[in-house]
């Protein structure tokens, strides 16, 4: 039985999200893997089919759920939650830019259990020498191995608790928002639990690769914040 569901939310990507999935395949902890395929081209759904028997996920296309175009981030929540609690495990996301160690998981879960009080752990996030990197630049510096934070983590590499999951209904996020990770994250600790991010369990993170038109705000802020107030994207 499988004592995690872990789930990756896909839009295009398609290298970084076989990397994503190669690497928790290897996760010597006992778990359940689900890819979210959001409207994503005819191209990444076919290589998507083609790798999961071999890598070892299920898949599940959002076109199958809903006809809202992407980004579906709240029905994935809610429909990763209500498979969780059925199982009685706690939820695991690691998005399509982030590649895990082997320990990864079990270090999530042991922390998760040793801390009855925990509402979201998540694994700091590094760039490929190992330098902490966005978004947990805040933490940049820290020596601790594990820190306990009022602010809001990424959902980068992060653990739900069964105990947070049964507690808050993500029936009830917003609509009106593409991405939670700030609000749940809050909702947390308005609860009454408590969160961290492990300094000594580090992810590589590729940051927006599973979002290329972030990468604008760097290349090009202006169309960036264009694309972000005048379209509506990325509303958080």
């Amino acid at each position: 039985m499988a004592e995690v569901l872990v789930i990756t939310p896909v839009k295009n990507s398609i290298e970084t999200t076989l990397d994503t999935a190669r690497a928790i395949a290897v996760s010597p902890v006992s778990h359940r893997h689900i890819i979210f395929n959001d409207f994503s081209t005819e191209e990444t759904k076919i290589q998507l089919e083609a790798n999961k028997d071999e890598i070892g996920y299920e898949l599940i296309h959002l076109e199958d759920l809903t006809n809202t175009p992407s980004p579906n981030y709240k029905l994935v929540l809610q429909t990763a939650q209500k498979l969780a609690l059925e199982s009685g495990v706690p939820l695991l996301v690691i998005e399509s830019d982030v590649v895990v160690k082997p320990e990864t998981l079990s270090e999530l879960l042991s922390f998760c259990k040793k801390n009855s009080k925990t509402g979201l752990v998540g694994s700091v996030t590094v760039d490929e020498v190992g330098i902490v990197n966005f978004p947990y630049l805040k933490f940049k510096g820290v020596k601790d191995s594990v820190v306990k934070t009022n602010r809001s983590l990424s959902f980068c590499c992060t653990l739900f608790s069964v105990e947070f999951l049964k507690k808050f209904d993500f029936k009830e996020l917003d609509e009106a928002k593409d991405w939670y990770d700030t609000f749940i994250s809050k909702k947390a600790i308005e609860l009454g639990f408590e969160n961290f991010v492990l300094m000594n369990s580090p992810v590589w993170h590729r940051p927006h690769a599973s979002r290329p038109w972030k990468q604008l705000k760097y290349s090009n802020p202006l169309k960036y914040y264009f694309l972000k107030f005048w379209k509506g994207l990325d509303k958080i």
